[in-house]
């Protein structure tokens, strides 16, 4: 990947210190990435937020109180500006945080993986995070087309659906990090923090477990988090 003639000596071989501040130099420009991500998320959200919200209370108290006019009646003008600051916050502004959380994650996946020299040297490894992420586009295509293929979506069900959706989609993701494993060196270490004590030695199994933990984690706590907030189920 960045292994190029510049961090080769004229003799053909590796130049350490240059090959360092190559890596050095790549992953600075990926922390910025994933800034660059999170400042365009920032900005459509608020954004988005400040238009509907202003626009929606603009509109509830000119119609809705002064004039006795319906929810999101057509005869108030206030009601175009919300559905437009709806559109913003809730379209562009969700996917902007959506590509920001992915863009952040996965750049900081990269930045803590180039700690580990072992990864580092392996063109394969390095990209063990971007693989991850690449794999999870097509678990969501096979996901969405099981939504819109196979499952018949009503008033009445959209609540299973979306369930069901977040257990295959999960399901898929841990089955189908299995074969990026082998990517990975037999084992790799990282260094403890300022490099304090024996490094930590980690295995492509450890980081399945690491990854799978946390993908786990997401669906237990949307699986929770509905179970306490959906009038469907006996807490609410």
């Amino acid at each position: 990947m960045w292994l190029d003639k510049q961090d080769h000596n004229t003799d053909g071989k590796l130049d350490e210190v240059k090959y360092l501040h190559s890596v050095r130099l790549m992953f600075e420009m990926i922390s910025g990435y994933g800034l660059g991500g999170s400042t365009v998320a920032l900005f459509g959200r608020v954004g988005g937020g400040i238009y509907t919200k202003a626009a929606d209370v603009g509109s509830d108290l000119a119609g809705k109180v002064n004039e006795g006019l319906d929810e999101d009646s057509p005869r108030n003008p206030g009601t175009i500006a919300d559905n437009v600051g709806d559109n913003v916050g809730d379209i562009a502004g969700m996917g902007a945080d959506l590509f920001g959380s992915l863009a952040e994650s996965t750049c900081a996946a990269l930045v803590v993986g180039a700690t580990s020299l072992e990864l580092t040297r392996t063109t394969d490894a390095t990209y063990f995070p971007l693989m991850i992420t690449a794999v999870g586009i097509l678990c969501s295509f096979v996901t969405t087309f099981f939504a819109t293929n196979f499952a018949h979506v009503r008033k009445d069900n959209v609540e299973s659906t979306v369930k069901w959706q977040l257990i295959i989609s999960t399901v898929l993701m841990t089955v189908a990090i299995i074969p990026l494993l082998f990517t990975l060196p037999a084992t790799f270490s990282f260094p403890n923090l300022a490099g304090v004590g024996a490094p930590t030695v980690c295995t492509p199994w450890k980081a399945f477990g690491c990854v799978c933990s946390g993908l786990w984690s997401g669906f237990i706590i949307g699986w929770i988090t509905e179970v306490y907030t959906s009038n469907a189920y006996s807490p609410v």
